[in-house]
This record gives C-alpha cells, sequence and structure tokens, in this order.
C-alpha cells in the first residue's frame, strides 16, 4: 500500500517539458567538495528564477530530484543543494540523525553550506541572480530560514515542516518573504518552540505567512514517509497539494517584476 501512495504522489512530479535537463552539480564550499542536483529546460531562452532546494535529513534523493525537476517544469532553474558534503548520504535513520546533528549543532557551518549553495545556483549561466527563492523540507525547512537570517539577497524563503529555531539577532537580518508550512497536528514541533520562532518574526517586522495544514503530521509532503499518522511521520496527500499550490503562488509574487 505504501509503495502504491508513493507512486501515485510521484506521478504529480511528471514533468510537462520534454526538455529538462536534469545532472549532477558540483561545487565547493572552501575546499570541501559538494554534489548538488540541477534541473532546467535547456530550451527556455534568457536568463530566468532560480528556486534552490534543500534536503531533508536523509541527504539528496529522488525526493528532491524529483522536486526539482518539477520546478524546471515550471520554468525555473532548480538546484537541490548539498549541505553535507560529496559523497556523504546517510543510508539509515542514525546516520541521518548524526548528520543532521553535526549542522545544527555548528550554525556558522550550517550557513556556510547554505551560502556555498545559493552561490552556486546564483553563478549558474540560466539563472537570474536577483530572483532566487530558498525552499526546504524538514531539515531542510529550518535550513530555508537559516539561510534567510544570514541576510542573504534572496526574495524568499520557504520552510516544509521545518523544526523551529531561535536567533533574534539573525532574524533582524532577514530580507527575504517568508512562509512557514506546518502540518496542524505535528507532535514534533511544540507549539510553545513554534510560536516563539512566530513571536521573533513579528517583532522583527518580517513579512512572513504561517500556514497550518489540519491533519497533517511532520514530513506530509514526502509519499516515502508512508501513511502512519500515529508514527508523527506520515503523508497528506492534501496537504501536500495546499502546499504545493501556495508555493506556486508565493513564487509568482516574489518573482514578478
Amino acid at each position: 500500500m505504501n509503495t502504491l501512495v508513493a507512486l501515485l504522489a510521484l506521478s504529480m512530479f511528471t514533468v510537462a517539458s520534454a526538455h529538462v535537463v536534469a545532472e549532477p552539480y558540483e561545487y565547493k564550499e572552501g575546499d570541501s567538495p559538494m554534489e548538488g542536483y540541477i534541473a532546467y529546460d535547456d530550451h527556455a531562452l534568457g536568463k530566468r528564477p532560480g528556486v534552490l532546494i534543500i534536503h531533508d535529513w536523509n541527504s539528496i534523493d529522488d525526493y528532491e530530484r524529483n522536486r526539482a525537476k518539477q520546478l524546471a517544469g515550471m520554468g525555473y532553474v532548480a538546484l537541490a543543494g548539498d549541505i553535507y558534503g560529496k559523497g556523504v548520504r546517510p543510508t539509515d535513520t542514525a546516520g541521518s540523525m548524526r548528520e543532521s546533528a553535526k549542522y545544527r549543532g555548528d550554525m556558522p557551518l550550517f550557513r556556510k553550506r547554505l551560502t556555498a549553495a545559493l552561490d552556486a545556483l546564483k553563478k549558474h549561466p540560466k539563472v537570474d541572480a536577483n530572483k532566487i527563492v530558498v525552499i526546504g523540507y524538514c531539515f531542510g525547512g529550518t535550513a530555508a530560514v537559516e539561510l534567510a537570517r544570514t541576510g542573504a539577497d534572496i526574495r524568499g524563503a520557504v520552510s516544509f515542516h521545518g523544526s523551529p529555531t531561535l536567533d533574534a539577532e539573525g532574524t533582524k537580518r532577514i530580507k527575504a518573504k517568508v512562509v512557514i508550512s506546518h502540518g496542524a497536528d505535528d507532535p514534533l514541533v511544540p507549539d510553545s518552540q513554534l510560536n516563539a520562532m512566530l513571536k521573533e518574526f513579528k517583532e522583527a517586522k518580517v513579512d512572513y505567512q504561517f500556514i497550518a495544514y489540519s491533519g497533517a503530521v511532520h514530513s506530509f509532503t514526502n509519499p516515502f514517509a508512508g501513511n502512519n499518522v500515529a508514527s508523527g511521520n506520515a503523508y497528506n496527500a492534501t496537504a501536500d497539494r495546499r502546499s504545493w499550490e501556495h508555493l506556486t503562488s508565493f513564487l509568482a509574487e516574489v518573482f514578478a517584476g
């Protein structure tokens, strides 16, 4: 049943254009080699907006690759950025937990990796470097907000079921418009922590939207999360569709003009 759900959900990712190029994309953070994944329509003329995708704690896999191709089919250049480094791809929960904790516990390194991915996308010849949005899922959702807190020149930052973090001084540096897409029934994110982050946003006068999807728990956009809501991680097709529609309209808004 889980496999069927995943296949049905992934059918939503089908790229309409037959001209989408999707391939590994190497760059560096300092001396550290990184390997992202980039997708774009090579028949489209001129520079176009870029969307930086930050992976969940498993690193880049088919989920991020499919999202990149989906965005490319919409006319954007999409880069799934690499936080862990080339060849560092956890194969189990313990490995994912270990790698993600390494960056959560070293925010300067985390932000360096995020900035390197952003710079790599901006330097791509098909990208309009003045029109960039970062999006992320779970670990990557947290990362999207952290990149905005560096004061990066990006149009927007969108967090899908990310874990809230606090940094009052960093929040004051946010220039981007922010969207927090949250599962209303997510047991892994304490309301107190979420409300504290939103309070920071309000006090810093961040242009933000907070959207909670009823019935959704953690990982609600990911068909590979299965359907066991009681586990706290489960796919929710309705919340996935609605949150993607919200993203689509948000991209149109911030990239206008």
